[in-house]
């Protein structure tokens, strides 16, 4: 598995002449890096007097932000083995028309569900930041910064999987699952656009200057 790798041996395999690990991994590595910021800035609030009244948030966005980052982790090699399918099914026979149509129908299953799982690194990524967008306003202001860099690394990661839903989406020919995901991927996109701008109004209302 990807993620009982070192960070190096990682980065090796990502750096070298392999399609997959790929930007699907990567992206679903940015969305848990952002999420266990937003676990650290909690961590960095409970048991803090000054934080006192926001206790009891502050330890259920911990809960839901370390549900979120095991989510995202998972993801990293799901999309590794999601493309893996896909080029086994490239790989089938197409010798006879009944192989040629077994092969078409394995390669479009394939690609729908390499399309599901950046999209549901989109989800998580959306889910995630009405979490951070929590720390921001309410967690330890010595850790604004860290609450801006988890939007920011959730943002990137929600961008990349994005890019990865509409090269899958192409390569697919029903066209009701197209529009379906298309919608779906388009408003996700907004939606974190939008609390991420909101992330780091609040994060530059602490910074100031």
């Amino acid at each position: 598995m990807l993620t009982d790798r070192t960070v190096s041996q990682f980065l090796d395999e990502l750096a070298s002449h392999s399609p997959a690990p790929g930007g699907g991994s990567v992206a679903a590595l940015s969305g848990a890096a952002g999420a266990a910021l937003t676990s650290m800035v909690c961590n960095l609030t409970i048991g803090k007097k000054k934080y006192a009244d926001v206790q009891e948030e502050i330890s259920a966005v911990l809960n839901q932000s370390e549900r979120l980052r095991r989510e995202l982790t998972v993801l990293i090699d799901k999309d590794t083995d999601a493309f893996n399918r896909v080029m086994a099914a490239f790989g089938l026979p197409k010798s006879s028309e009944q192989e040629q149509t077994d092969r078409n129908g394995a390669i479009q299953e394939a690609t729908k569900q390499a399309t599901l799982v950046p999209l549901s690194v989109m989800s998580l990524c959306e889910q995630s930041l009405h979490l951070a967008a929590a720390v921001a306003a309410k967690g330890n202001k010595n850790s604004a910064s860290d609450a801006g860099v988890s939007a920011l690394m959730l943002q990137a990661s929600c961008a990349g999987a994005a890019l990865n839903v509409r090269i899958n989406l192409g390569g697919i020919t029903d066209a009701a699952f197209v529009q379906q995901i298309s919608a779906r991927y388009k408003e996700i996109s907004r939606q974190v656009e939008t609390l991420t701008r909101e992330v780091l109004l609040e994060v530059e209302k602490t910074l100031g200057g």
